[in-house]
């Protein structure tokens, strides 16, 4: 996926300077968990990521059902688009880039994202790379400062080789980039306008493809 990196000008004035430490703040927050486990026999890995942003709930929203316009700014995620549409279900086609130390291989998916409107998104495996792949993301709230908790949840394993402990790392590397470009992008769009609201389902994927 493409790095998305927020940048600040020399000679920003004192509101913005303020703002770009709040970014920094809210950045900071980000937790990150990844640990394996066995489930139906099969080896995989667990997910746990949350973190805050200013953006309110209905731009959170917007932007991560706007699947045509993730791989802007998620990494590792090549292309994506909406195979269909059925109510509250989409199906999603993604092409993606999984990277391994000096390795990198081409991940090709297809998913069914089921939304929950302003609440969550479920995301299952349809066929693709993986021998096994979910997640959730869930949208919280926070009233004390009208700005939205997004909590990413997964569990995947690729259909290739990858070391435990080592792999373990590897995964958190990826999920800390994703979650972090997601983060700063929700950030953003809670300060700019966007084209609109989003019909079709956002690109998604943790950059194990969020996911």
């Amino acid at each position: 996926m493409k790095r998305f990196l927020l940048l600040f000008l020399i000679g920003c004035t004192a509101p913005a300077l303020a703002l770009a430490q709040t970014h920094r703040t809210d950045v900071a927050k980000l937790q990150v968990s990844v640990k394996r486990i066995t489930q139906d026999a099969l080896h995989m890995y667990e997910v746990d990521a949350t973190g805050t942003v200013l953006a309110p709930l209905p731009t959170v929203w917007r932007i991560l059902t706007g699947y045509d316009r993730m791989e802007e700014f998620v990494p590792d995620l090549v292309s994506c688009r909406v195979l269909s549409r059925n109510g509250n279900e989409v199906i999603i086609e993604q092409f993606g880039t999984a990277r391994f130390l000096f390795m990198s291989r081409s991940i090709h998916l297809i998913v069914r994202a089921t939304e929950q409107p302003m609440s969550s998104i479920d995301i299952d495996l349809i066929s693709g790379d993986m021998k096994h792949y979910e997640s959730r993301w869930e949208l919280v709230p926070v009233p004390e400062t009208g700005g939205t908790r997004v909590i990413y949840t997964g569990r995947m394993m690729p259909n290739f080789y990858v070391p435990g402990v080592l792999g373990t790392n590897i995964i958190r590397g990826d999920i800390e980039r994703m979650m972090g470009a997601v983060l700063a992008r929700l950030d953003k769009g809670g300060t700019s306008k966007l084209p609109g609201p989003a019909t079709d389902l956002a690109k998604h994927q943790p950059a194990t493809i969020a996911p």
